[in-house]
């Protein structure tokens, strides 16, 4: 585990993002020009620094795993590293991207490995680009958001000191959205629009 005061994460200045306020949810379409800035001018700071810095958009790999028209949903625990989470349900895999990752995509790989317990690696299918500034973590955080399908496949949270999980029908997801982390909230709404 890594430590916030040294860690260094992948991010991007805003204002190389976009111009103006940010939009609030997932987005698909248009998004080909920020993932151009992320890939060519990313770079890495101290977590210390970015993570009450709006001016700096920290990019998480984020990664919702279904199970044909199940969804994986998981709780986090008091143990988990961000306070402003705990408690909350979760429809994403993910987190920061970090130097030895190399990348977005190694991070996306790392943090499967870290946080899922399956026999097997997916495919993963870009979704689009989550951003939500009305949130103080969404506010220096964007998601590079990606669907994953199990196909019947077992899988489990890793990490059961921090996260419980197992796959949940639409309605179950939907029985907890008031409990669920803003990021999931948002991934979910677009995914019952796309049904």
């Amino acid at each position: 585990m890594s430590d916030p005061d040294t860690e260094l994460v992948l991010g991007v200045p805003r204002a190389r993002l976009w111009q103006g306020a940010g939009w609030r949810g997932l987005r698909e379409q248009g998004i080909e020009s920020i993932l151009a800035v992320v890939g060519a001018e990313a770079a890495f700071r101290p977590r210390a620094e970015v993570e009450t810095d709006p001016s700096w958009k920290q990019v998480i790999p984020y990664v919702v795993l279904r199970d044909g028209a199940r969804v994986f949903l998981m709780r986090r625990s008091r143990a988990g590293g961000d306070p402003r989470l705990h408690e909350r349900y979760s429809i994403g895999v993910g987190g920061h991207v970090n130097p030895a990752d190399g990348d977005l995509h190694g991070g996306l790989l790392r943090e499967w490995q870290e946080e899922i317990d399956a026999a097997f690696v997916p495919e993963f299918r870009l979704l689009g680009l989550l951003n939500d500034d009305t949130d103080p973590v969404g506010a220096v955080h964007l998601g590079v958001v990606f669907e994953a399908d199990a196909g019947g496949r077992p899988v489990a949270v890793r990490e059961t000191h921090k996260l419980a999980g197992e796959f949940a029908a639409f309605d179950e997801v939907r029985a907890v959205i008031d409990g669920l982390e803003t990021w999931s909230q948002l991934v979910f709404a677009h995914l019952e629009r796309k049904r």
